[in-house]
Formats: C-alpha cells, structure tokens, sequence
C-alpha cells in the first residue's frame, strides 16, 4: 500500500496553503534519538507511524516541519545533550509559524513537567507507551496547543495482547532494510541501583511467541536477513507468561527456523538469568550468531552487592566459562560502570582482575552518573572523585583494548563471512560489512564493483586494530534480499 497524502502545511506562507496553486506539500519531520537501541526502534516505528499519517522524513533540522526528540534518561550526557538541542531549536520555533516541537521517551515519561518548564516552545510531550499515540498528539496540539500526555504516578506496563507493537514495527522505516530489531519484551523487574527504567518502562511484559515468529516471517518476506531481538532482560523472557520459567531459548529457535532468516542475534541479557537451555540453543542453532553481550558492571563482590546485580564475580565468570565452552569461536562483550558510589580503589583493582580474566572482546564503558529516583543518586556521601574515576577509566580501557587488539590479531589469515553494510563512512574506497561475532570488518572492492549492502560475503583478514578488521574480498556468498519497504496503514 502506498503512503497517504498529506494535509497542507499550516502557516502563514506556507507551500502549497490555502492561498497558493497546485497540490498539497506535505509536511516534513526529523527525528533526533539519544539513547540504547530500545530508542532506536521506537524511533523506526515513529518515522513509519509519522509517514503513515502523511509526513516525508527530512535529513535537515532546520526543513522539518515537526522535530521530534526521541529521548534517554539512562545517562546523564544523553540528557544534556537532549536539552542543548532542544534550546537550540527556540529561535528556529519562532521563526517558522506552523513548526512543531515533540519530546517523547524515557526522559519524557520521567520529567515531563522539567521538559515544559524548561523549554515552553515544546508542543507535544509524550511517555515511553503512547508512541502509537504521536500522531493523533500533533494533530491535536495544532488545533488546541501545547499537549503533555505522560501519566502521573507509576507507569503502567502494555497489554501483552495488544497489537499496537507488532502493527507500528511492521510499518517501522529502517536504516538499514536487509536488519531489523524485534521487541520482545518491555520493561523490567530487576531493580539495579544506578537503573531507572523499571521507573519510565514499567514491569516486565512478554510478548507471545506466536506473535513475535508471524512478525519475524513479515520481515522476511520483505527481505529482512538479520533480526536482534530487543528486551531489557531477554534471558527473563516469556516468564511472565508461563509463570514458572524462561522462554529465551525456545524463541531463539522458533525465529532462526523463519525461512530466509540468516542470523538472529540479541540484547541484552542479564548474567543471572543466563540458563543452559540458551546456552545450548545458542550452541545449536546455526542462525544464532556466536556473539554474547553480558554486562559484569563491576568485578567487585561488594560492588555488585551495592548495584543490587544478583550475582558474585565468580558465579558470573562460571557462566561465561560455560558458554565459551559449548559455543564455538563466541565473541564476548560487555558494558562496564567506573566510580559507582563508595567502589575503593581495591574493588576497582578488582574489577581490572576479573575483566583480565573474561578477556573481552570489546566493552562499553561508563563513568557512573547518578539519575534521579535511583538508589544510587541517594548515595551522594560516597561519590568518587571525578579524577580519580577519570584515572580509572583509562586504566580500565588499557585492559579491555589489550584483550580485544589479541583477538582480533588471532583472526589474521582466517575467512569470515560479512553481513555487507555498504561503504564505509570514514574511507570512500572501503566497503564494511559485520561477522557473525559482530566485529566490523573494511575491505577494498573488487574492480571499483563493491558488493551491495544486504550481500553476504566471504572476507579474508589481513590486519586489526583495536575496534576493527581489515580484509580482501574472497566472493560474495549471496546477494542481496531487500526490497525497499514502504510503510503501510494499519489495517
């Protein structure tokens, strides 16, 4: 089906207005997203629901008749860096009659009235479950102004029978259209002292199986290859619907038996709730993609207790050991947090103990930032000293960066098969494709005819570095599937 046509813009002067000739222009949007990848596909299903509705996306801020801030509160930069931009935008507002303004996501749900206040040009502001709800919210702000539709109290988890997920991700505009995310789940129970989503998400809900497998043939039938499956804690899933026990493992194997379906990967687990059922459906599911993202934060004992993470160093490196030995060739990631309140100098010594000991293939890491109406952001009497976790944090990368410049050289000389992602955006003669361990590879063409993205190719390694690895093209393994996806209605 085809995109609707859209209302005129409003405004005085505006192209295509009441006053002038022709047809209709429609109205532009551009959305701006800060944040984890949770954000990034709410903002896919935005841009599908906005195009349904009859807006054209803009690359330009400063074109777009609606900007929408897609927004994180996990961490403090991304909310500063959100308000910045949102300051920014004041004099552009004023200056465009007809403009408007929305802020929606995690830092919306959580500080909907400090948005207003700070910045009155806003005109919609919406929370983490009404997504679906933003055009409607536009619409009605044009006619009656300013919107803030955002719960009070508590936030309250969606109907897990509800379609509204399935219907705004099947209409979802991706960056790339041969890969596509897959919420599982929304939410979360766990209560980690330094997390606030369990506060702007609600409590854990499950998608059903059956649901999730129709969305995943939908996207293959239109050319998707590679899925990941999205949740906070997606070793938890389905307990909710039965009640007594994960369903991970069994969704791992229903999506990878989607015909067309290459590679299924996902995030992010959560180390006490990896069980052997995935391991070993990781283990023998060949689409599965030998690559674990499991998140230690700390190596400290008496850290992990303080962050509430449910584990010890030792049960977690045990866990590790485990997988690494069914799992053939897995790459192991994780994410980091240097200077949570009260972490001494020894526990941090410990956590460079145990990283050494996990020798990861990369990680991302963090410097603690307190977030209001956490535990953590009560503990302000025990705070580290920004110098001296800026002194840890460079001791911390040395021993991620040393670990993962040995893998990478130990893949030297081996062939590796590349989900092909087009050209590379820093050199315009190399091609970059990812591995099934999800390490970026950058490869010259062969005779000025680089393999299209979405191909699956065979690449020799010849070099590494730190973050990537260098290749020659051996032959393209299959071309590929995609077919451009317009957005359709519900319905």
């Amino acid at each position: 089906m085809g995109v609707p046509t859209a209302d005129a813009r409003d405004g005085e002067g505006a192209p295509g207005g009441s006053g002038g000739a022709g047809p209709p222009v429609p109205r532009t949007f551009h959305i701006q997203t800060f944040g984890c990848q949770m954000n990034d596909h709410d903002s896919e299903r935005l841009a599908g629901l906005l195009m349904a509705d009859g807006l054209v996306p803009t690359a330009e801020v400063a074109e777009a008749d609606v900007v929408v801030f897609n927004t994180c509160c996990i961490r403090e930069n991304a909310g500063n860096k959100f308000y910045g931009h949102l300051g920014n935008l004041k004099a552009l507002r004023e200056s465009r009659p007809g403009m408007q303004i929305a802020v929606g996501g995690c830092l919306a749900q959580l500080d909907k009235d400090r948005v207003r206040q700070r910045a009155p040009h806003v005109d919609v502001v919406f929370g983490t479950h009404n997504l679906t709800s933003a055009p409607e919210l536009l619409r009605r702000a044009r006619a009656q102004g300013p919107l803030v539709d955002v719960p009070d109290g508590p936030v309250s988890s969606p109907d897990p029978g509800s379609d509204g997920l399935h219907v705004a991700a099947l209409t979802a505009v991706r960056e790339l259209p041969y890969a596509a995310w897959v919420t599982i789940q929304t939410g979360c129970d766990n209560s980690c002292a330094f997390c606030i989503v369990p506060s702007v998400r609600g409590g854990e809900v499950s998608r059903p199986i059956a649901g999730l497998v129709d969305e995943v043939r939908t996207l293959a039938d239109r050319g998707v290859t590679e899925v990941t499956l999205l949740g906070q804690n997606v070793n938890s899933y389905g307990r909710d619907l039965t009640r007594r026990r994960p369903l991970f493992a069994e969704l791992l194997r229903s999506v990878a038996e989607v015909e067309g379906i290459r590679r299924v990967r996902f995030t992010s687990p959560h180390p006490k709730d990896l069980r052997p059922e995935t391991i070993e459906a990781m283990a023998t599911t060949p689409e599965v993609c030998p690559h674990l993202h499991l998140p230690l934060q700390s190596g400290s004992d008496a850290t992990l207790v303080a962050m509430r993470r449910g584990y010890t160093a030792e049960r977690y490196l045990a866990r590790l050991a485990e997988a690494r030995a069914a799992i053939p060739d897995l790459a192991v990631t994780t994410d980091l947090i240097v200077g949570f309140p009260g972490e001494s100098e020894p526990e941090f010594v410990r956590t460079l103990e145990v990283v050494a000991e996990a020798d990861y293939d990369s990680a991302y890491t963090f410097v603690f930032s307190p977030r209001p109406g956490t535990r953590a952001a009560a503990m302000e009497d025990r705070f580290v000293a920004p110098g001296e976790v800026a002194e840890r944090m460079e001791r911390l990368r040395a021993v991620v960066e040393r670990s993962a410049l040995r893998k990478h050289r130990a893949r030297i000389g081996r062939v590796e098969e590349v989900l092909v992602e087009g050209g590379s955006k820093r050199d315009g003669t190399m091609v970059t494709g990812r591995t099934g361990q999800n390490k970026l590879v950058h490869f010259p063409p062969v005779v000025d005819q680089p393999p299209r993205a979405g191909a699956y190719a065979d690449v020799r390694v010849t070099g590494a570095a730190r973050h990537h690895l260098l290749g020659e093209l051996v032959q393209v393994t299959a071309a590929p599937r995609h077919r451009r996806l317009i957005p359709v209605t519900a319905g």
